[in-house]
């Protein structure tokens, strides 16, 4: 059981559920009341290609999971020693071999969705999110930037995926414009892939704070090590001014549309906790405290993602 259960921490196992529980949020409080409102057809996804998918993406973030863990492995020993799988739980060849077969799986599944809707852009950029995945691990994470860029877009391509797999690639338009169904689509997917890209970023440089003991000791240039902390700090917080911006356009629109209750959960739930989240990172010192900014962050996300409810609540 417990090789399970330290099995089921390697590949991130909330992670994963939050990957499902995003997904199916976004087809049945977005795409599917789209066609229903505004068109006459039904989704290209139908219920059967979007459970494999969804599979898809899960099995692909658990390979990414593992194989980042693979590469990590000596900087974990520093950052978080009662944490590490690999090597203790799971050999390195084992890892390997997961890692292989999981990456393998998600781009089948891929594949077969992508034959069953005629859509092969489905396969091409999973197989660039497998890749950019290796590449992070092995190379961009010890970068300044490019590997929170990185992570922020993958990300956000767990929203967007489904917007790419709606869209009727062979009639030459990405974007129909007599097509109000897709272009609703859309706008909830750049909302929610925007909002996934902002606070993944967020979030990604906060982890590099918290890990950047070992970082500096194997030869990481990541923000804090090349910046320092202060200019960490305010790079962080630009981006939550930034992100509070975004809410605020969109609570004025809610108003305007009479949304009551998007307004509310933006305001006591996103606005109260960004506007104290900057309190809380300008004190911030130890990793144990950027621990807990990360975790705290998590929460965020997922207010975010359940707001999808709502948005069904209003236009479904």
């Amino acid at each position: 059981m417990k090789i399970i259960y330290s099995f089921l921490r390697l590949v991130r196992y909330p992670n994963l559920l939050f990957i499902i529980l995003t997904q199916t949020l976004f087809y049945f409080c977005i795409v599917s009341p789209a066609y229903a409102k505004y068109g006459n057809q039904s989704p290209e996804l139908t219920i059967n290609n979007l459970i494999l998918l969804v599979a898809a993406s899960v099995f692909i973030a658990a390979a990414g999971y593992i194989i980042n863990d693979y590469f990590d492995l000596n900087i974990d020993r520093l950052n978080k020693p009662s944490k590490i799988v690999i090597d203790r739980y799971i050999s390195r060849r084992w890892a390997m071999f997961f890692h292989s077969f999981f990456s393998f799986l998600g781009l089948f599944l891929t594949g077969v969705v992508a034959l069953n809707i005629r859509n092969p852009l489905l396969l091409v950029f999973n197989i660039i999110c497998v890749l950019l995945l290796w590449f992070y691990s092995t190379t961009f994470k010890k970068k300044l930037l490019s590997g929170n860029i990185i992570i922020s877009l993958l990300t956000a391509w767990v929203v967007f995926v489904l917007f790419v797999a709606e869209v009727q690639w062979w009639s030459g338009d990405l974007l129909p414009s007599s097509n109000a169904a897709i272009i609703a689509v859309y706008k909830g997917a750049a909302l929610y892939a925007g909002f996934a890209f902002i606070v993944s970023l967020i979030r990604e440089v906060v982890k590099d704070s918290e890990d950047e003991l070992g970082d500096r000791k194997n030869g990481c240039r990541t923000m804090p090590i090349v910046w320092g902390m202060m200019p960490t700090k305010v790079f962080v917080s630009v981006w939550v001014i930034v992100l509070i911006w975004l809410l605020a356009a969109i609570m004025i629109y809610a108003l305007m549309q009479q949304w009551v209750l998007i307004f509310v959960f933006i305001v006591f739930l996103l606005l109260k906790y960004l506007l104290g989240f900057i309190s809380k990172l300008s004190r911030a010192f130890g990793s144990h405290q950027y621990s807990a900014i990360s975790r705290d962050l998590k929460w965020l996300m997922l207010f975010g993602i359940l707001s999808m409810i709502l948005y069904y609540y209003y236009l479904g």
